[in-house]
């Protein structure tokens, strides 16, 4: 391989060094680089644009541009990096760093920035950016100005070890602070020239340090403690969140008689399993009567809080995780692993003798069903509801098709009355509704495919700008559920109706209802998306499909009431309860 005339031949010192930390992050297998425009970050910009093998995404909100990093990462599992210009558009990549951290989702945080001798001195758009990431970054590092007089590989191995600390052993964001001197236009003055002893790395083609992830085994005495405490139990949990290794729990189950309860965001739900849970635990006499005795828990936390709140109830509780972080917010967890969790849970089912109660998971199984045939039955006319509009979402989308939900009503919909299919995913680290759009476009990008994201209408609002990414690209079909506000409040003790702690209605609906009175009709129309807003189920069905096969993004709006929409949340709770109850006798 010949290394490109860019690197070789740079016009001076700054643009040397960006040329040599994007090509060496290329090498380490960044897949893609989102950039917002600025002047500061001139080396780093052209860098990538004049890097042949570096794919690039540029977006005008710096925000926006890191959650399509965040989704980038999401889709592919490869790393994703985010270059902004200095000032207050570094600390718009603050959310999706935040989430980045709580997610364990690696993200690259590249930040071009005045050189130290303008800071704290007044200097336009020059804040302090070393240490802005310091509270959930897995690294930082304030490089050097570019100058002749450090030697340049030391770009590399730092770009190499910024990799490798987003990557292992925990997850998480990383921050590179790039501080560059003028000139900096690609003005030439001499200055560079690749080194002599760079060369061989410039023609190789690899990584100036390669990094190599050793797939280590469990040691037997690693679980025994845990598979001790587990082997009396007769009524275990296999609980399977978000990141967790879908074949790994169902074979899992499967060997040991263990009841997996699946997140919808897990990938292991099935028809066949027990999807339903959620609503199931809705009738307080089964929850009752079907507390674990032990839990085995993967992945993250469950979006549902009925299973939260059942699992907490077991005495022994293992938690297997990647990492050594608590992952423990109830404080229940009695036997932490920190291992690969599909080798971890394959070596804890080995040395687990089970024996699981008669009934045990026929019970779970009857539930489900009970729960399915009500919801057939309850949402399966033609008016549109929010649990309709999910369940139609998750029964029409195929699964090579990415699947975003956001934050708030729509993920609770989706995991409790749905079976998705496909990779469905969510920004569920910190649970922000900002960067949600932005977000399924980075996914889409990495699965150059088309990509469905199921959003409410305040997250939409919040990220409105972010559709100007969806004019290229795979397309991004938008399902936005439009309640005119907040509809998850009705659902907290403050709304109104709620004995004892409701607040009055001339309190509430400024305040957590925040009405805003919007259609998307217009912002649809303003970047060239189609735009459609069905109001039966059916013609729902017929524009959503259409819009898949049209290989165009487009925006769906669907209207419905809050007031109404946690009505019918209650009455098919109520309804599920008596046939759950009617189906599993204790």
């Amino acid at each position: 391989m010949t290394a490109s005339p860019a690197l070789l031949r740079a016009p001076n010192t700054n643009h040397l060094w960006a040329a040599l930390l994007v090509e060496e992050l290329v090498r380490q297998g960044v897949g893609l680089f989102v950039i917002g425009p600025g002047s500061r970050s001139t080396p780093l910009t052209a860098a990538v644009a004049q890097n042949p093998r570096a794919r690039a995404l540029v977006h005008i909100d710096e925000r926006g541009g890191a959650f399509a990093a965040l989704g980038y990462r999401r889709a592919t599992g490869r790393p994703a990096a985010w270059i902004t210009t200095s000032g207050t558009a570094v600390a718009n990549g603050l959310p999706a760093a935040v989430e980045a951290d709580t997610a364990g989702v690696p993200l690259l945080l590249l930040t071009a920035d005045r050189p130290p001798e303008l800071r704290d001195t007044g200097a336009n758009q020059t804040v302090r950016q070393p240490g802005l990431f310091a509270s959930v970054a897995r690294w930082t590092a304030d490089l050097a100005p570019p100058t002749p007089e450090v030697d340049p590989a030391y770009v590399l191995t730092t770009a190499a070890h910024a990799v490798a600390r987003s990557l292992a052993p925990d997850p998480g964001p990383v921050h590179l602070n790039c501080p560059f001197r003028e000139p900096l236009a690609p003005l030439a003055d001499g200055t560079g020239a690749l080194p002599d002893h760079l060369r061989a790395w410039a023609d190789s083609g690899r990584p100036f340090t390669e990094i190599v992830e050793a797939e280590v085994s469990v040691p037997p005495d690693a679980v025994a403690s845990a598979a001790r405490a587990l082997e009396p139990c007769r009524r275990v949990l296999l609980v399977a969140g978000q990141g967790a290794d879908p074949d790994a729990c169902r074979h899992a189950a499967e060997q040991t008689g263990w009841v997996l309860l699946a997140d919808a965001l897990s990938g292991a739900r099935t028809d066949d399993g027990v999807p339903f849970y959620d609503l199931a635990l809705a009738s307080p006499a089964f929850a009752a009567a079907h507390v674990p005795d032990g839990v085995v828990h993967i992945g993250a936390r469950p979006t549902s809080k009925r299973l939260q709140a059942l699992i907490d109830r077991a005495p022994v509780h293992v938690r297997i995780a990647p990492t050594a972080g608590r992952l423990d917010p109830s404080h229940r967890v009695t036997h932490r692993i920190t291992a690969d969790p599909a080798l971890a849970l394959r070596d804890f089912v080995a040395a687990t003798a089970s024996h699981p109660e008669p009934g045990w998971a026929e019970d779970w199984r009857a539930a489900s069903a009970a729960v399915a045939r009500v919801l057939d039955q309850r949402l399966g006319g033609g008016t549109l509801t929010e649990p309709g509009i999910a369940r139609a979402v998750a029964r029409h989308t195929p699964p090579e098709t990415g699947w975003v939900v956001a934050a708030s009503m729509p993920i609770r919909d989706v995991d409790a009355f749905t079976v998705p299919r496909g990779l469905v995913t969510a920004n569920r680290g910190a649970s922000g509704i900002d960067g949600t759009v932005a977000t399924a476009a980075g996914v889409a990008r990495g699965l150059d495919a088309p990509t469905v994201l199921l959003i409410g209408d305040l997250a939409l609002l919040h990220d409105l700008n972010a559709l100007a990414l969806l004019r290229s690209g795979p397309p991004v079909v938008i399902v936005a559920v439009n309640n005119d506000g907040g509809g998850i409040f009705h659902f907290l003790p403050v709304a109104p109706g709620r004995e004892g702690t409701a607040l009055p209605g001339e309190v509430f609906e400024p305040f957590f209802g925040t009405p805003h009175g919007l259609s998307f009709a217009s912002a649809a129309a303003m970047f060239g998306l189609p735009y459609h807003a069905p109001t039966t189920g059916a013609a729902f069905s017929e524009a959503f499909e259409a819009a898949l096969a049209s290989r165009q993004s487009a925006v769906i709006e669907v209207r419905t009431e809050r007031q109404a929409n946690a009505t019918l949340h209650r009455e098919i709770a109520q309804e599920v309860a008596a046939a759950v109850e009617a189906a599993v006798r204790p």
